[in-house]
């Protein structure tokens, strides 16, 4: 949704910009364009990997303009951004969800399509709780609600009962000894219409082993804070939930008084300080979807502070 982006952030030359998902800098690449040539463009993500190789990328395209990379999560964003002495920013952009080079990766454990570690972890050099420690520590309750909360699964307790039953007679540790049990648990009926029958249970332990929806609620709350006047906010989500929590992070932005009705005066002294572009998500065109099936899911929505 590069365009969309593009459009809703509204950046002029000389603002700041910061991409608390660099990943590739994808969208950072042609977002530069509207800040060069005396703008700051700030990169965050946890991988180190893809820190370096954005960042190669960046001062390629746009050898002229002030690139600042910093490694670590946004929920992260407030030490991150006072380490780095920057007074306020004009445009945050987020894009949730694992990006494709770790997609693509086979050893970082992200893909149901090829065998790996079961690890998952968006920073392994400093997270130590993985995929694989889950599926074989967390107990049959707690693994269905996993799967069923963020994976949105409906067979989540039966793949629960399955990962329990193998775990008892040897250690789960590769997606593809996980892969075939998920194949197992789910009726062969069910698996006809549903693509992939790991997607779900995947997404879920990567929900979890990176604590996505805290991080995405933290990150959002300090965004907000750093934004400045008129400064807008861009955020695509790939998740119901994930969608959820940017909705009611901004409506809570926007919300002005919040006494009981019955008083006959405010004394909350509560105000907005933020204002929602777009009512409902903006979603991918056909023609994005056709060239990158990953975006299907994607939902963009836009605020900006007051």
């Amino acid at each position: 949704m590069l365009q969309q982006c593009r459009e809703a952030l509204a950046l002029q030359p000389g603002q700041v910009l910061c991409d608390c998902t660099l990943g590739g800098a994808g969208h950072s690449l042609l977002l530069a364009q509207d800040i060069t040539p005396d703008g700051l463009l700030i990169g965050i993500d946890q991988d180190a990997m893809a820190l370096e190789a954005a960042s190669s990328r960046l001062k390629s395209a746009h050898p002229d303009l002030k690139v600042l990379t910093l490694q670590g999560n946004f929920s992260q964003l407030d030490t991150l951004l006072l380490e780095a002495q920057v007074p306020g920013i004009d445009g945050f952009l987020f894009d949730l969800g694992v990006s494709s080079p770790q997609l693509d990766i086979p050893a970082r454990g992200f893909s149901y399509a090829q065998d790996a570690p079961l690890d998952m972890r968006m920073d392994p050099g400093n997270q130590t709780l993985t995929a694989a420690e889950i599926v074989n520590t967390k107990n049959e309750a707690d693994l269905a609600w996993i799967i069923r909360t963020y994976g949105e699964e409906p067979w989540a307790a039966r793949i629960a009962q399955f990962i329990v039953k193998e775990r008892n007679r040897q250690p789960i540790q590769t997606t593809g000894q996980l892969v075939a049990l998920i194949r197992a648990a789910i009726p062969q009926s069910a698996r006809k219409t549903r693509g992939n029958p790991a997607k779900r249970t995947f997404q879920s332990l990567r929900i979890a082993t990176n604590d996505e929806l805290g991080v995405l609620e933290s990150g959002l709350e300090a965004a907000i804070r750093w934004l400045n006047p008129q400064g807008r906010i861009a955020v695509i989500s790939y998740h119901s939930l994930e969608d959820r929590i940017v909705k009611e992070s901004f409506t809570r932005a926007q919300t002005g008084c919040i006494c009981p009705p019955e008083l006959p005066v405010c004394i909350c002294g509560h105000t907005p300080i933020l204002k929602a572009l777009t009512k409902r998500p903006l979603v991918p065109t056909s023609a994005e979807i056709e060239e990158n099936p990953r975006s299907k899911s994607a939902k963009l929505r836009v605020a900006q502070r007051l």
